[in-house]
C-alpha cells in the first residue's frame, strides 16, 4: 500500500525563515506517511522556505505567494489549503497548536467536513489509521483520538515530538492564489518588537528553567536566569511569580500561560499548583528544588532536592561552568 500524503502547515517568519516548529511537524508527518509541506507567504520568500522544508524532510512542498499575506488574517492560507486538499487528498493535516494554527484548523474543518484532534502531544499509526495522543485534565491522564471517517486535522503541541524527517530534495509545486472574496480580518498596521536574547524560545526549548514565588523577589528571580544561561535553556515562571511581578507574563508556564514539553524541566521555588503542572507535566524529566518537602511538585518530579535554591543553584552553576571551561 502506497504511503498517504500528510499535509503540514509551515508558517514563514517575516525574516523569511520557517517557524521553529517546522522540523517537529514534518518529523511527526514522517511517522505517518509522506510529509507534504504547505507554505503561504508574501512574494519573494517561498523558494528559500521550500528548500528549507526539504532539508527538514518534506518530500513535496506547495507554495503560494500573495501580497495579502501579512495584511489579511488566515484567509489566504485557508484558500490555499482548500486547493491543495483537493489535489493531494491527504490522510491528515498537521498544524502548530498556536493561535493561527487553531484558527486555520477550525476553518478548514468546516470547509472539508473533517474532524479536529486538538493539542496533540504525539501521533502514531495503527492498523485502522492515524491516532493522536493527548495529555488532558491538567496532564493527569493520557488519551487517544482517531477519526471514523475523513482526514484528521491535528494541532500539535510544540516540543512534544522528538522524531525528525530525513533531508530530501522536495518537489515544489506553485499554487495560484487569486483575489480573496471571502470575509477576512485585515491587519491595518503593526510594529515589530525585536528582543535580543541568547536563550531559546520557551515553547520549543529542549531545557527549561522556571522560577516561582519561592525565589522571593524580582532580584531573586535572577537566580533562574543565571541557571538558564548556564544550561542554554529557555526561561519560564510560575503564575505566582508573574503575579508578584518577578517576571513578565510571556514567561508564564501553566494552564493560562505557555505549555511546554521539554526534555528537561527544572523548577526553582515552585510549589506545584495544578495550574502550573498542566503546563509542564509532559516534560520528559522534571527536577524540583524547594525548601518545602511537602510541595506538590515533588509528586511528579523525577529528581527532587529539598533545600534552599539560593544554596543549591549557585553550586550547580559553578559545577556547570567548571565542566565547560
Amino acid at each position: 500500500m502506497a504511503e498517504q500524503n500528510i499535509l503540514t502547515y509551515l508558517p514563514v517568519l517575516p525574516s523569511g525563515e520557517l517557524v521553529g516548529s517546522a522540523a517537529e511537524l514534518l518529523g511527526a508527518a514522517a511517522q505517518l506517511g509522506t510529509p507534504v509541506g504547505v507554505i503561504v507567504t508574501s512574494p519573494g520568500a517561498a523558494e528559500d522556505a521550500a528548500r528549507a522544508a526539504g532539508e527538514l524532510g518534506a518530500a513535496a512542498v506547495y507554495v503560494a505567494e500573495h501580497e495579502a499575506v501579512g495584511t489579511t488574517l488566515t484567509e489566504p492560507a485557508v484558500n490555499v489549503f482548500s486547493t491543495v486538499w483537493e489535489t493531494t487528498q491527504p490522510e491528515a493535516l498537521l498544524v502548530p497548536n498556536d493561535i493561527d494554527g487553531r484558527d486555520l484548523a477550525a476553518r478548514l474543518s468546516v470547509r472539508t467536513r473533517s474532524p479536529i484532534a486538538s493539542d496533540a502531544v504525539g501521533v502514531h499509526r495503527d492498523e485502522e489509521g492515524i491516532v493522536a495522543h493527548h495529555s488532558v485534565y491538567g496532564s493527569a491522564f493520557t488519551t487517544e483520538s482517531a477519526t471514523t471517517h475523513g482526514a484528521l486535522i491535528i494541532t500539535l503541541r510544540e516540543g512534544a515530538v522528538d522524531h525528525r524527517g530525513q533531508a530530501v530534495t522536495p518537489q515544489i509545486h506553485r499554487v495560484e492564489l487569486g483575489e480573496l472574496t471571502g470575509p477576512a480580518a485585515a491587519i491595518t498596521g503593526f510594529e515589530a518588537s525585536v528582543e535580543a536574547s541568547t536563550r531559546p524560545d520557551l515553547r520549543g526549548a529542549a531545557t527549561v528553567v522556571s522560577g516561582g514565588r519561592g525565589l522571593g523577589s524580582a532580584e531573586g528571580f535572577a537566580l533562574a536566569e543565571q541557571l538558564a544561561d548556564a544550561l542554554g535553556a529557555g526561561l519560564g515562571a510560575s503564575r505566582a511569580a508573574v503575579d508578584a511581578g518577578y517576571a513578565p507574563h510571556s514567561l508564564q508556564v501553566g494552564q493560562t500561560g505557555v505549555t511546554v514539553a521539554p526534555d528537561l524541566y527544572i523548577a526553582l521555588g515552585i510549589s506545584g499548583a495544578v495550574q502550573h503542572l498542566a503546563g509542564m507535566q509532559t516534560a520528559k524529566t522534571v527536577v524540583a528544588i524547594n525548601k518545602d518537602p511537602e510541595a506538590p511538585i515533588f509528586d511528579i518530579a523525577d529528581l527532587g532536592i529539598v533545600g534552599d535554591a539560593f544554596e543549591v543553584v549557585p553550586q550547580l552553576i559553578e559545577t556547570l561552568q567548571a565542566r565547560n571551561s
